[in-house]
């Protein structure tokens, strides 16, 4: 008899206490749920064992990265309408968040007696009642645990190899010719090409970058802006990131461009420079992997490699802040599969940061919209290179990728997560030389 969508969408609907927002269709071939839209598809009964095993959207995330989770139609609107039960929905600003249970999961549900049977009854949906071993595509820390520190030089260089040195070559498959790996910014009918093109030149406007500068390009990439900053306004440019898969790639588009005078890419950690002073810094999504704990030593570090009147733009995604922030938890997919270690400040806090740390704030430029356009835009991207992007990392690397961009784009769209460009300035008690009297009159 096949039942088992129907039982299961019972099963569901008892736990949340709600209808089903999407159809499901479960391994037998059966379906339940509204018609219309994307279906979600449980190919076997070990994608409802990963989701008991680990309720919540690590669980879910498993799943879906070892194929025993699909969906059949558009990812997007399946993500936006499941999105209640993955994240907390859409709240006003300043609103109380709902409170987080510390004790949640499979044995707080079997001792409430409204959802013990339904916890049964999943249980029993799932047998062969074994727990699947995690994706290889999760991240493997050395020593994880409550005690260790997070953000060292060694676990900053392993957290930074699992995202980045997956293959050059998918890199170009997702992100195009540009190799930029954050935020475009667009105009009306442009391309993305374009909208990276004209990040990179808003970013050397705002440092005010002429023939000569020394400019520090921190968790520089591919070498994208380095690139741009040398041909374009004549920076002479010290690129530098953690992965050596980056560096090669930087290092070899410097050669072909001629650039090798003005550009130099190095393998190293932002803490160890040591050849200020520098007339710029830019530091374009690399914020994201420093850390709460590490934040004032990123700032005092970039602060003390700039001469006095020297411009930082630093490019960051920010979250919202929690009315406590005690209660603030790193997302439990993106740390195990995308970033590890990654975590998200909200903008106050960057802000403040980098005041302590001696900087005038000149300018923050919010660019959320333009973020949720270019994760729509690699994801588009990837989607057309499907069967190379899974030969050239696997199946669950292009599926980690595919559900992390996704799911972004509708985090930066319903203003879940933002993304600020801050131009901050070493300077004194004087106003800093040669910023424009009017805001964002940056010289062309």
């Amino acid at each position: 008899m096949n039942d088992a969508a129907p039982r299961l969408a019972a099963l569901a609907e008892t736990l949340m206490g709600a209808p089903l927002p999407v159809r499901i269709r479960a391994w037998d071939g059966s379906e339940a749920g509204p018609l219309g839209g994307p279906i979600l598809v449980l190919a076997n009964r070990r994608a409802l064992r990963r989701i008991l095993w680990k309720p919540g959207e690590l669980g879910l995330a498993r799943a879906w990265v070892a194929g025993d989770l699909t969906v059949d139609g558009d990812l997007f609107e399946l993500l936006d309408r499941v999105g209640g039960l993955l994240w907390e929905p859409d709240r006003e600003p300043g609103a109380e968040a709902p409170a987080k249970d510390e004790k949640a999961g499979p044995a707080a549900l079997l001792r409430d007696p409204r959802t013990r049977a339904a916890v049964r009854g999943l249980v029993a949906l799932a047998r062969p009642w074994t727990r699947p071993a995690p994706p290889p595509e999760e991240a493997h820390r050395r020593g994880d645990g409550p005690r260790q520190p997070r953000h060292t030089r060694g676990s900053d260089r392993r957290a930074i190899s699992h995202h980045y040195d997956v293959g050059n070559t998918f890199y170009e498959r997702v992100l195009g010719p540009s190799m930029v790996y954050s935020c475009a910014y667009w105009a009306p009918g442009g391309s993305l090409e374009d909208a990276q093109r004209d990040k990179l030149d808003l970013v050397c406007r705002k440092l005010a970058l002429g023939p000569g500068d020394r400019l520090l390009d921190v968790g520089c990439g591919w070498g994208s802006m380095a690139l741009h900053a040398a041909r374009e306004y004549g920076a002479k440019v010290t690129g530098i990131t953690l992965s050596r898969e980056q560096a090669a790639y930087a290092r070899k588009r410097v050669a072909e461009e001629g650039l090798a005078d003005l550009v130099e890419i190095r393998v190293q950690d932002y803490r160890d420079v040591k050849d200020g002073p520098y007339d710029a810094v830019s530091s374009i999504g690399m914020a994201e992997h420093v850390g709460a704990d590490r934040y004032r030593t990123y700032a005092r570090s970039l602060y003390g490699l700039l001469r006095p009147g020297g411009r930082l733009l630093n490019h960051q995604i920010a979250r919202r802040p929690e009315p406590d922030e005690e209660a603030y938890r790193i997302d439990a997919f993106i740390d195990a599969y995308v970033f590890p270690d990654g975590e998200l400040s909200p903008l106050g806090t960057t802000v403040g940061e980098l005041e302590r740390a001696g900087f005038e704030v000149r300018d923050v430029e919010a660019l959320r919209e333009h973020y949720a356009l270019t994760l729509r835009a690699w994801v588009a991207r990837l989607e057309e290179h499907w069967e190379e992007a899974q030969r050239l990392t696997s199946p669950g690397r292009a599926r980690v990728w595919q559900l992390y961009m996704a799911a972004s784009a509708l985090a930066f769209e319903h203003n879940r997560l933002g993304v600020n460009q801050v131009l901050a300035v070493r300077t004194g008690t004087r106003s800093a030389s040669g910023m424009p009297l009017r805001a964002r009159e940056w010289p062309a």
